[in-house]
């Protein structure tokens, strides 16, 4: 009865499945002990041999990515170095910016700015220069009234508001009005040589005027007393209609002068451009002293139409 007991195991061995799972139990045999007389007996089957280490996850093929990235990322990078352009690493030099050009050349056009405090006589100055030598009179304060009346101006406003209280309108409004002006003169006109009347008022407009749109030539001064210029501004109130022919406003009008204004003609003083003329007496008298001061200069000016 001893070869039962040998045969059951071999059996077993060799009808066990090529992929056994990780841990298989082969329930218990039991042999009828009364008629086989056979002990009890229980039976395994194990892994097979290797199996305990064998891991769940692929590693391998996560090798091979990882490596194969690494590779295409190194020569991506080697790439890259080989268009990027060189880098000069020695000292750099630090460019100036590039300098505006104005809109029009020294060439092109003249330009002589008239100041001198509010109701110092400029306008009829210049009237009177405008007869005699041909020149186009811009007066920075009728150009800012008209833009200011203009239908749909986008500036009305600002401009009404900053004349009623004595104060200096923004320069790019102001200039924009000018270069504007000018290009009409020369287009409709055929005229090159402007007198700029009232302006610049601040030295950032004389900075910001000559450089967009032209150096000036020289500008003339009519230095007048503040009592004598309040005594014509009064005058003038009566029947001039402007808004700021009033004490008040003729008050503030004189300090924004002599706090803005004058440093401006001490600007170019100092550049030898400035021409002064005493502006007390009649207006004959006064253009007497203009006709003098520049005879010389207005030849230099007026030689080109």
């Amino acid at each position: 009865m001893a070869a039962p007991r040998r045969f059951l195991p071999s059996l077993l061995r060799s009808t066990r499945p090529l992929t056994a799972p990780r841990r298989i139990i082969v329930p218990t045999i039991r042999a009828n002990t009364a008629q086989n007389n056979l002990p009890f007996t229980r039976g395994y089957v194990t892994r097979p041999k290797g199996a305990e280490n064998k891991n769940p996850f692929p590693v391998i093929p996560l090798i091979a990515i990882f490596a194969s990235g690494t590779i295409g990322f190194y020569y991506l990078v080697e790439a890259r170095k080989e268009t990027a352009p060189a880098v000069d690493k020695g000292p750099q030099k630090i460019m100036p910016p590039a300098q505006k050009k104005p809109a029009f050349s020294k060439d092109e056009v003249s330009v002589i700015f008239v100041l001198g405090g509010p109701g110092a006589g400029k306008g009829t100055q210049c009237a009177n220069l405008v007869r005699e030598y041909g020149f186009v009179h811009l007066s920075a304060g009728d150009l800012l009234r008209e833009e200011q009346q203009r239908e749909g101006s986008e500036f009305g406003e600002l401009i009404k508001t900053y004349i009623q209280e004595g104060k200096i309108v923004p320069m790019e409004v102001t200039v924009a009005l000018l270069e504007n002006a000018m290009r009409d003169a020369i287009l409709t006109q055929n005229k090159s040589k402007f007198l700029i009347d009232g302006f610049p008022r601040k030295l950032d407009q004389a900075y910001k005027f000559e450089e967009d749109v032209c150096v000036s030539s020289f500008t003339l001064f009519f230095d007048c007393p503040e009592e004598v210029m309040l005594k014509r501004l009064l005058k003038r109130g009566e029947t001039s209609g402007r808004i700021d022919d009033n004490i008040e406003s003729i008050k503030k009008r004189f300090r924004t002068f002599v706090e803005t204004s004058k440093p401006v003609v001490d600007y170019y003083r100092k550049s030898g451009k400035v021409i002064d003329v005493p502006a007390v007496g009649t207006p004959e008298d006064v253009y007497k002293h203009v006709k003098l001061e520049l005879k010389d200069k207005l030849k230099q000016t007026v030689s080109t139409p």
